[in-house]
């Protein structure tokens, strides 16, 4: 195993390699090649991945590959996908993949068979599913389900609203699902008020049935639907929940048959094809559902079998280390040009830093060199108004990647067209820049006279030299969408390798969530607190001083 990659030799030939090209313009790359496109380009199933706006080159490419070899990315892979607890502080397997794998493919977790539990699970998840869309599942006053309300957080939040947001067009319009997460009674509150508990349906999506933000919506969920439904013991026509806690979702009054199971190798970030999904099934059916795994499944037979050079997320992988650790470039945006897209950024944000976050090894050593990016991200085209300033003039270097769809279910050719003409000219723009000398012929041709263009031309430079990736998709649909989440989870995966870390733990969430039980105790009670530091002290009791009664 390697413990520390920046003490391979290979990590300084890199740091050569960086010295070399590190003043090398893109412009200048493009012109000296001119099947550059060709060369850094990768097309799969109907997606592209154009790498080519990147400061690399072939050399460069070359030996970021060894350096995936040299950290045994191959071998963790195989470990992975064969079940192995590489989850290894937690002593769990990391078979978040085997959810989308076809029927009649065997799956392992911990050495032990898993895959007809998941297929029973998905055909329990698509039973209901299908029951609420054809409106056979009928509320406590035998209406019909006109609502669903998924109530979790993190990865039971993220990745089901993500998706069903993504593919809009594919569900029932008639059929509205919502999503809550935020503790604050005011995302509930607003989410109910147009509904009616007869008609509403709850999934309450919790791994550990523990979380305090989820519970209390849970139970401000509960009783109001019991202003409404006189018995408790009608509750089961309006409540459902995800977990692996059997118990404790049965001891909040779901009924058995209504509680979807999941698994201690399934981290929430990843679970989105599990019974998590329920909300996902519910609003674009199980045909669709089934094309989203499909489209992650391709990905994954990918990921197993391309030769690293033709790997699209190892290639992902690498060329975020590149930036990381030898540019020292410590974000990345995301910028779908898909409005349906909108939600995406968040949920890799999530996927990403809470995965890759860390500072301690494999082996608990205080890590010396970068680890996960800060990654941020929104829709390309608000972004253009917003933040492309900094991404074009600003003084940080912020990597980039563009989704952009060729079509639509609902395309309009002049939206379209002026949507595609903004990602190529942002791409571009990115890439070349503006030199002195094309400055100063534009304010020439607009008139303006030596002095003028003199006071001017240092604000209209644009250095360029600025990276990005380009998926360029046919449409947004289920199998597409599969596919690139799954690109996505791979390329986290990589850089966790090479890093050393154990991606798929999450120790940092928790200390927050420990304190915030002990302080809700103290304010519970309500009595003045001086068991913290003075700030949080005086913050506690300030707060009791001042809150009103009924909070």
């Amino acid at each position: 195993m390697i413990s520390n990659p920046t003490n391979l030799p290979l990590w300084s030939i890199l740091q050569d390699e960086y010295e070399r090209i590190k003043d090398v313009h893109m412009r200048d790359m493009f012109e000296q090649d001119p099947e550059r496109f060709e060369k850094f380009s990768i097309k799969f199933n109907d997606i592209l991945f154009d790498f080519s706006k990147n400061r690399i080159e072939s050399e460069t490419l070359k030996l970021l590959i060894n350096l995936a070899e040299q950290c045994n990315v191959g071998e963790w892979r195989d470990h992975m996908f064969a079940g192995d607890p590489i989850n290894h502080t937690e002593g769990r397997a990391v078979q978040h993949a085997a959810l989308r794998q076809r029927p009649g493919k065997r799956a392992f977790a911990n050495g032990e068979e898993i895959s007809q539990e998941i297929e029973e699970e998905l055909q329990r998840v698509k039973a209901l599913a299908e029951s609420i869309r054809t409106r056979q599942w009928r509320g406590a006053t035998n209406q019909p389900i006109t609502d669903v309300v998924n109530i979790g957080i993190g990865g039971s939040h993220l990745g089901p609203l993500m998706v069903t947001e993504a593919l809009r067009p594919y569900a029932i319009h008639d059929l509205k699902v919502h999503y809550v997460n935020n503790i604050d009674e005011n995302h509930i509150n607003n989410t109910l008020e147009a509904l009616n508990p007869e008609t509403t349906l709850f999934i309450i999506a919790s791994k550990s049935f523990t979380t305090q933000d989820t519970l209390v919506n849970a139970h401000t969920a509960r009783e109001w639907l019991l202003n409404r439904i006189e018995n408790e013991s009608d509750l089961h026509h309006h409540l459902v929940a995800v977990s692996a806690n059997m118990e404790a979702a049965q001891a909040f009054g779901v009924a058995p048959e209504n509680v979807f199971k999941m698994w201690d190798w399934v981290g929430g970030r990843y679970s989105l094809w599990s019974a998590i999904g329920l909300s996902i099934v519910i609003s674009i059916g199980a045909e669709n559902f089934d094309a989203l795994l499909d489209g992650a499944y391709e990905v994954d037979q990918h990921f197993r079998t391309a030769p690293l050079a033709e790997n699209i997320p190892v290639l992902m992988a690498l060329i975020g280390i590149w930036y990381n650790n030898f540019f020292n470039s410590e974000s990345i945006v995301i910028l779908p040009y898909d409005q349906n897209m909108h939600r995406f950024p968040a949920y890799l944000q999530q996927a990403d830093m809470e995965s890759n976050g860390k500072c301690r090894d494999r082996q608990g050593n205080h890590v010396d060199y970068q680890t996960g990016p800060i990654l941020f991200g929104e829709i390309g085209i608000a972004s253009q108004h917003a933040f492309y300033q900094l991404l074009h003039q600003g003084t940080k270097l912020v990597p980039a990647d563009m989704l952009v769809p060729i079509s639509n279910q609902r395309c309009i050719a002049r939206h379209h067209r002026a949507l595609m003409s903004n990602i190529f000219a942002q791409a571009e723009a990115l890439m070349l820049g503006k030199n002195e000398d094309e400055v100063t012929a534009e304010l020439k041709a607009e008139g303006m006279s030596a002095e003028e263009i003199e006071k001017l031309l240092p604000y209209k430079l644009f250095p360029g030299n600025r990276p990005t990736n380009t998926f360029v998709f046919y449409t947004l649909d289920p199998k597409t969408l599969g596919s690139l989440i799954a690109m996505y989870e791979h390329k986290i995966f990589v850089q966790g390798i090479i890093w050393n870390l154990n991606s798929f733990d999450q120790w940092g969430v928790e200390l927050g969530k420990k304190l915030a039980n002990e302080i809700l105790t103290e304010l519970n009670t309500g009595e003045e607190v001086d068991s913290h530091d003075c700030s949080t002290n005086g913050l506690i009791n300030y707060y009791l001083r001042t809150r009103p009664e009924k909070s």
